[in-house]
């Protein structure tokens, strides 16, 4: 077995583990940062819209010598406007014009043909108007409204309401960590990326279901023991699920890093570009709330249930009972923090040997 298999099999019967819960507010604050530091960023810079949103001209030449660096100074010369200019994986170029009508376009579209040293009519334009890239987006907000609203629905009946608040915020989260990217660095927004951006909500839910789901698995009677909180058994449900939280989103980031490195980067594909990008930000970023977020704040939630605290004040105060007779408070040999840690299958397997050795 690998050594990565090996840690996801002992991850799973617990006996290793790390602390999630237990340092919640670290990974809580990381993430108030971040999202503080994305919303700056889309106040201050704003989000780069593509020509799909704000209306414009693409002209796209053949094969041409002609740099990127010339071609943009070319066009922003003869059109008075920003141009975003993309060489394509044939030598062509791709041009962005933004802010121009179907004259502007012509005469624009002349002086490229002059400066390029190129045929006119070798030289192909099309016009986009602002409307359509408007009813992309309110099409888009429609789509993410009706998203999250059935995400909700569906998870308060197959969970619990805390869990579809806690799965919500997630999302919410990833949306916002991609969406400041974009703005922090500069990102193209285009039709793509939204398509990217709805598609990637999937992706984040998916993780947090499955540790939704063997928690709610190990939490079944919980109230019925005193050896461990809510936040214990939430803890392994991190721990148990990590390797094959790991793994699944290492395997779909593979394939989006072909489309972004590859795709976009050396064969130029404007629109896989587009949609890879959010793709790869989006889904690291799921994977990080799936694991760091959207857990620990079930956790906090359902630790102010009152059955939830009077639990608690139980184990707490069978484990303070235990460490003043020096026993630990769980008949199985196993220290009460570690055994919050590595789950209780470990702790019995350890108290076993412990008397056997006796």
């Amino acid at each position: 077995m690998s050594k990565l298999g090996d840690l996801g099999a002992r991850l799973h019967r617990g006996e290793v583990g790390y602390d999630f819960i237990g340092n919640r507010k670290i990974w809580y604050g990381l993430s108030i940062l971040i999202t503080i530091t994305a919303i700056v960023a889309l106040a201050v810079r704003g989000l780069n819209m593509g020509i799909e949103f704000q209306g414009g001209a693409v002209f796209t030449t053949p094969k041409t010598d002609v740099t990127v660096s010339q071609a943009t100074e070319y066009a922003e010369e003869a059109s008075g406007h920003d141009a975003i200019v993309q060489q394509l994986g044939n030598g062509s170029l791709r041009i962005q014009v933004g802010g121009l009508d179907t004259e502007q376009s012509d005469q624009v579209r002349t002086e490229l043909a002059k400066d390029l040293n190129l045929p006119e009519d070798k030289i192909a334009a099309e016009l986009v108007g602002p409307s359509w890239g408007e009813q992309i987006a309110n099409k888009a907000w429609t789509g993410l409204g009706v998203f999250m609203i059935l995400v909700v629905i569906y998870l308060a009946i197959a969970f619990e309401w805390r869990m579809a608040v806690a799965a919500l915020i997630a999302l919410i989260h990833d949306l916002t960590i991609t969406v400041g990217i974009y703005s922090l660095v500069g990102f193209e927004v285009t039709v793509g990326t939204v398509i990217g951006l709805l598609t990637i909500l999937g992706y984040s839910l998916y993780d947090t279901v499955v540790v939704f789901d063997s928690l709610k698995e190990q939490t079944k009677d919980i109230t019925k023991q005193t050896r461990f909180t809510y936040s214990d058994m939430a803890n392994r449900s991190i721990n148990g699920t990590l390797v094959r939280s790991i793994n699944t989103t290492v395997v779909a980031l593979l394939p989006v890093a072909g489309l972004l490195f590859i795709g976009g980067g050396v064969l130029g594909a404007g629109m896989l570009n587009d949609i890879s990008l959010s793709l790869f930000v989006g889904l690291a970023a799921g994977a990080y709330s799936s694991i760091f977020i959207a857990t620990p704040l079930v956790a906090d939630l359902k630790e102010r249930e009152p059955a939830m605290k009077a639990l608690r004040k139980r184990v707490l105060a069978k484990r303070a009972s235990a460490a003043d007779r020096g026993e630990d408070g769980l008949d199985d040999g196993t220290d009460a923090g570690e055994a919050a840690v590595v789950g209780p299958r470990t702790a019995a397997r350890r108290g076993r040997a412990e008397e056997r050795r006796g």
